[in-house]
């Protein structure tokens, strides 16, 4: 909304009367306040006060609804919405690598679900268990799926012959369910959520070590180019990695506000393993049988949870551009005795402009609302940008910008609208993972003794440690650090390394040290 500062004034003042609700052709404070009440606009913690009900607000804020199951959530269209924009880039790319989609059931029979036991005893608290149809309890109790392996791969021994059965690789979009834990968060920790898990066979570890990276390179754009998160490439320890596999790469991430990591993606080598225990064999080139390599790589609905916390603020949720389902909202403020048609027009003409341009624009033309509560609403819902268009704007063929990450706001000309505002949302998303990675990095502590890792845990920083690599130590920290806010784990060793000067010890056992290791408390 363009204009005198005198006329900017006198709406912005009206703003803050206006947020409670609706606008009721200029009625009461009574009638706003009780507006405010019902609508629940505005949240009721602040994010560096209270985090976890802060969280809870936001989510609830159209991204999801609490279900009447705990740990079970309804995503709502706003966020499934991001799920899609995600998936549809995701999906595309590993059509490019020649990953096919397929679907395989829900249900496992225990037989085998046992049949690999490291890889169930990682997951036996979490699998939930069918015991009865109807009022009768079934014969054999059967597994809902924590995960498919042990589901797909009885088939891929079936499927894989020869060597030019090779590679296999098949993923699927689909929920699993985890059942065991006591403090379920909305995205980050749900009792069935949303992903893909894709499984592939190949004939050489190369093959299967080379797939690897390129779909962890496929996490950290999804993170990082379309969600505005910085994320840490790197190695699992032994004791973090994926049970039964050979070793599990990730995306880490990290949630400044409360000192957690966050493992925001894995894509695992799990060797030879699986194939063992399922016979999954292949006649070589040689005539020789051979066991296939294979990997299986997951991304989940966590990803949203993440783009969350690390966005959001006092004032609800804040979108970066390229997974809004609403990149820009147009929203008319007519003054008094405005021509509120043409205002009404102006911002359909808006619209349609900037969704011929492939750009996804709403107007907002409700007239039992005030501007300003549309404000607040839009902003809550986390909207990049806004568009105002009030009289003057109309009078000089110009609109108002509001960018919701950082509030700027400016008056640009309709003829260069769309020009206009695709780089703004360039901007917009560009500054959101600048502003991301400072706060990360700010974050970040080196150290060299347990000391200054204890002194830094309780700083709640993200801790870059000299590690000898032992199992056992790891462990050792964990029984050390352990406390109502949970022990301190690796969280990955960096692909990218520090130098690690000759005789640098390790900061927990003293022995020396192989490599740096990030560790934390994570959720």
């Amino acid at each position: 909304m363009a204009g005198p500062s005198g006329k900017k004034e006198k709406v912005d003042k009206k703003e803050k009367a206006a947020k409670a609700g609706p606008s009721a052709g200029g009625g009461g404070g009574k009638k706003k306040k009780d507006v405010k009440k019902e609508t629940g606009l505005g949240l009721s913690v602040k994010k560096d006060e209270n985090f976890g009900e802060w969280y809870s607000e936001v989510c609830k804020h159209e991204m999801i609804e609490y279900y009447d199951i705990s740990g079970c959530y309804i995503l709502r269209p706003w966020s499934m919405a991001i799920w899609e924009i995600m998936q549809t880039f995701f999906d595309a790319e590993i059509k490019k690598m020649k990953v096919e989609n397929c679907y395989f059931p829900l249900f496992v029979s225990p037989g085998v679900l046992e049949k690999e036991k490291d890889h169930i005893e990682g997951f036996a608290p979490e699998v939930a268990w069918v015991t009865k149809s109807g009022k009768s309890d079934l014969e054999v109790p059967i597994a809902i799926r924590p995960t498919s392996e042990t589901v797909m791969y009885p088939y891929y021994s079936k499927w894989i012959r020869g060597h030019r059965d090779l590679p296999l690789k098949l993923n699927q979009w689909c929920n699993v369910v985890r059942w065991e834990f006591s403090n379920p968060t909305p995205f980050i920790r749900s009792r069935e959520f949303l992903w893909q898990e894709g499984h592939t066979a190949f004939a050489s570890k190369e093959e299967a070590d080379k797939e690897v990276l390129q779909i962890l390179e496929l996490y950290r754009r999804i993170y990082e180019e379309y969600l505005a998160v910085p994320v840490v490439k790197g190695m699992k320890s032994e004791n973090e990695k994926f049970a039964g596999g050979l070793y599990t790469t990730s995306v880490e991430a990290f949630i400044a506000n409360t000192g957690r990591g966050v493992q925001g993606a894995t894509s695992h080598c799990l060797g030879q393993n699986f194939a063992k225990m399922f016979e999954i064999n292949f006649e070589n080139e040689k005539g020789e049988t051979e066991m296939v390599w294979q990997n299986s790589w997951a991304y989940s609905t966590r990803t949203i949870g993440v783009m969350i916390m690390t966005h959001g603020d006092d004032k609800g949720l804040i979108l970066p551009p390229k997974v809004a389902s609403v990149q820009v909202v147009v929203i008319p403020v007519p003054y008094k005795d405005a021509n509120t048609q043409g205002i009404f027009d102006a911002c359909t003409a808006t619209v349609s402009a900037l969704s011929e341009a492939g750009i996804r624009a709403e107007e907002d033309l409700r007239d039992n609302y005030s501007p300003g509560w549309k404000y607040s609403n839009w902003e809550m819902k986390g909207v990049p940008l806004r568009i105002e268009i009030g009289p003057r704007d109309l009078e000089n063929n110009q609109v108002r910008t509001v960018r919701r990450d950082n509030g700027v706001k400016e008056d640009i000309p309709r003829g260069s609208l769309v020009e206009h505002v695709k780089e703004l949302l360039e901007k917009i998303q560009q500054n959101m993972y600048e502003v991301a990675k400072q706060k990360r990095e700010a974050c970040v502590e080196e150290i060299r003794t347990w000391d200054e890792f204890i002194n830094a845990l309780n700083k709640k920083k993200l801790i870059l440690a000299p590690w000898c690599d032992e199992e056992e130590v790891e462990r050792d920290v964990k029984a050390r650090t352990k406390g109502e806010t949970g022990a301190a784990k690796t969280l990955c060793s960096p692909f990218e390394q520090p130098e690690l000067p000759e005789g640098t010890l390790c900061f927990a056992s003293g022995k020396p040290a192989k490599k740096w290791t990030y560790w934390g408390r994570s959720y």
